[in-house]
């Protein structure tokens, strides 16, 4: 095994709840993100997923040190990132970029993309005068536009559009690791294929590593490498992408996958169904946090905190007291399909 390009350890992020206007006070803390653990490896592209407020994007973003952590490590090539100064730091971010969900707020209205593009090759030093140019040319190309687009503004584009100037402005530093808040998640789905072929496409030519963001487990499954399953800020399941697919072990990461459609009209999956709402990270419960809306929940779920741990030969980790007794939702062929019913009824009709 290669050393990891990124390792995270023990990862947290608590938000203070404070209350007053003159003389405040804390009150509690939103526990964001609660002590995530994992490596990205050279070359490599690791998808965190789950439910809106389960804490993706607040890891994403203390990752690269756009949020401070409250406490964990992270190292990126061996260089403990929490602890660079700025100077270092700004170095650093020149291996560490991001592209954002909103390709049209995260670009300034005011610049020319050809000024987007041309900040952070001047900032790093990477080019200048006929080279910056050049360079300029080569990063469109790479993203599948013109030259000349260069000379319009970031309104003038569609959102696909944009979206390839955010992924091109991520690229302008050479990176090794980028993280991709859900790029796809703002845009069309026959504008997110060609997104996602693009992103594998400049994987696969400039040996990038992602950290790809998302909630959509469609696009999931075709991009990553291994799966991340997140849970009200805690990795509940962690796999490789063939393994978790086809033999989900932890009963949340299995109700995800019961609500992807199956692409076969005569098959059909058990829809498992959570009830209640996700509870409140300002006051998370006890024990395993899946226990309140866990069909599968005993005594032992309400006071003692599962830890990650490895089950079966494939690399699969998971946060479950009772994972080798939970089995997974069979797809089925139906006896009579859906459309079949349809087509009989609308027959009748016609005779009659």
């Amino acid at each position: 095994m290669s050393e990891p390009l990124l390792s995270v350890s023990g990862l947290t992020k608590h938000f203070p709840v404070k209350r007053g206007l003159v003389f405040e006070s804390m009150v509690g803390s939103v526990r964001a993100v609660d002590g995530l653990t994992f490596d990205v490896a050279p070359g490599e592209t690791l998808a965190l997923v789950g439910e809106s407020g389960c804490g993706k994007s607040t890891t994403g973003r203390m990752v690269l040190r756009l949020i401070e952590a409250t406490g964990g490590s992270i190292r990126f090539a061996g260089r403990d990132v929490r602890a660079l100064d700025r100077r270092a730091l700004r170095d650093l971010r020149r291996d560490m970029q991001i592209i954002f969900q909103d390709p049209y707020a995260s670009l300034n209205p005011r610049l020319t993309v050809g000024d987007t593009l041309a900040e952070p090759l001047r900032l790093h030093g990477l080019a200048s005068g006929a080279a910056l140019r050049q360079r300029i040319d080569q990063l469109l190309s790479e993203v599948g536009l013109s030259a000349w687009h260069a000379l319009r503004y970031p309104h003038e584009f569609s959102g696909g559009q944009r979206q390839r100037i955010g992924i091109a402005r991520a690229l302008a530093s050479q990176p090794k690791l980028i993280v991709c808040d859900e790029p796809v998640s703002a845009l069309d789905v026959s504008i997110q294929a060609q997104v996602i072929n693009l992103l594998q496409d400049l994987k696969r030519r400039l040996g990038l590593s992602y950290i790809f963001i998302a909630h959509d487990l469609a696009v999931v499954r075709h991009i990553s490498d291994r799966v991340a399953v997140m849970y009200l800020g805690k990795i509940v399941e962690l796999a490789p992408k063939k393994s978790l697919f086809a033999m989900p072990r932890h009963p949340y990461t299995q109700a995800l996958l019961s609500a992807v459609p199956v692409p076969d009209p005569t098959a059909q999956r058990a829809r498992i169904r959570l009830m209640g709402d996700v509870p409140s990270p300002l006051n998370p419960p006890a024990g395993c946090r899946f226990h309140t809306r866990c069909a599968h929940a005993q005594d032992r779920c309400s006071k003692e905190e599962p830890l990650l741990r490895p089950i079966g030969p494939q690399g699969q980790v998971v946060a479950c007291h009772f994972a080798e007794s939970i089995t997974a939702p069979e797809i089925v062929p139906e006896a009579e399909p859906p459309y079949a019913r349809r087509l009989a009824a609308l027959r009748q009709l016609a005779v009659s």
